[in-house]
């Protein structure tokens, strides 16, 4: 993992997901790996697609967003916010996403990310395949997350149901479709109800996690 993108997604820099990305970040530059990151609300992203993607349109008179995507990757013609994102994610070999699940998925801001820069004709599409023939199979990506329940309620009869289920939108629909070798989440499980000596053992998990992700294998 010698150029890793960390796209991080928590309005609270005294936040526990904001620990573990800064945890992340030290471990990787202690590898001597290249570090760029999006820490999307410090930024001031927004994560609505639309008209605001483009410099000018094909076809003004009825707006299809896929069409308009493909139209501004084939003729330059994103603005210089969501083409900014595209270098970066061009540019890494490993994408990292850092977040708290948000009513069972990733917060609109980091959804709207990807609405915004896995753009059709850059992503996919236009010629470019899906899955284990995407346009991105050298790059790894996996995700290092936090849940606001605690881990009984992510099992078997756990009333939050199953987290491989909660993350396949974004594991297989997101990560994979563009062809992307997904390696299993961090997880840590409701890190606002344990204590300093249990966060200090989730970091050191981390730590362990971060050195053996590249090896593990890949869920797709």
């Amino acid at each position: 993992m010698k150029k890793v993108l960390i796209i991080h997604a928590h309005p609270e820099k005294q936040s526990f997901c904001s620990a573990l990305k800064d945890a992340a970040i030290a471990h990787f530059q202690h590898a001597g790996s290249e570090i760029k990151q999006s820490d999307l609300y410090n930024m001031g992203f927004n994560p609505v697609g639309g008209k605001n993607d483009f410099l000018e349109l094909a076809d003004p008179a009825f707006f299809k967003y896929q069409a308009e995507q493909t139209h501004a990757f084939q003729h330059d013609l994103f603005t210089p916010e969501v083409k900014a994102e595209m270098e970066k994610f061009v540019w890494c070999d490993t994408l990292v996403f850092t977040f708290p699940i948000w009513w069972f998925g990733l917060p609109a801001i980091l959804k709207g990310w990807v609405d915004r820069v896995f753009a059709m004709g850059f992503a996919y599409g236009a010629g470019k395949g899906v899955y284990d023939n995407g346009a991105f199979k050298e790059k790894t990506a996996f995700c290092i997350l936090t849940t606001g329940g605690p881990q009984i309620a992510y099992g078997p009869t756990g009333k939050n149901g199953d987290l491989d289920t909660i993350l396949y939108p974004i594991h297989h629909g997101m990560l994979y479709f563009t062809g992307m070798q997904v390696k299993e989440p961090f997880v840590c499980f409701s890190p606002a109800r344990i204590t300093p000596d249990e966060r200090k053992s989730e970091l050191i998990k981390l730590e362990q996690y971060l050195q053996r992700v590249k090896e593990m294998k890949s869920l797709y």
